[in-house]
């Protein structure tokens, strides 16, 4: 199965960062996710109940930054990389995790990680 469900540039305001001053500054963060899926169910019934609800992923990934004020990128990845499979049954994505200003000069610094089968 090659089927995914991805959602581009969800950006979230949130405290995050190892230095002092950004534990007392929220920082816009984006993030890209890409997640394995069979979307053979909701194209043939045309029901929501069968489709991976990529509102309710954006609201669980805004709701976990609301309620973590993570050091790094790396961990706040891997939380919700955990977090997405467990909550939603996905077997495989892709996420990346982007601090766009974070350094003079590039657009954009982040992670990208893939996590599952």
């Amino acid at each position: 199965m090659t089927d995914t469900v991805f959602i581009e540039g969800l950006t979230v305001e949130t405290v995050i960062g190892d230095y002092d001053w950004e534990r007392d500054v929220q920082q816009r963060l984006e993030i890209d996710l890409e997640m394995k899926w069979n979307n053979r169910m909701p194209g043939l019934s045309d029901d929501v109940g069968d489709a991976l609800d990529y509102a309710a992923v954006s609201d669980a990934v805004r709701r976990w930054f609301a309620e973590h004020q993570p050091r790094l990128l790396e961990k706040a990845a891997e939380a919700i990389a955990a977090m997405i499979q467990n909550e939603f049954e996905v077997e495989w994505l892709r996420l990346t995790l982007r601090k766009p200003g974070a350094v003079p000069g590039a657009r954009n610094v982040g992670v990208r990680i893939e996590r599952g089968i």
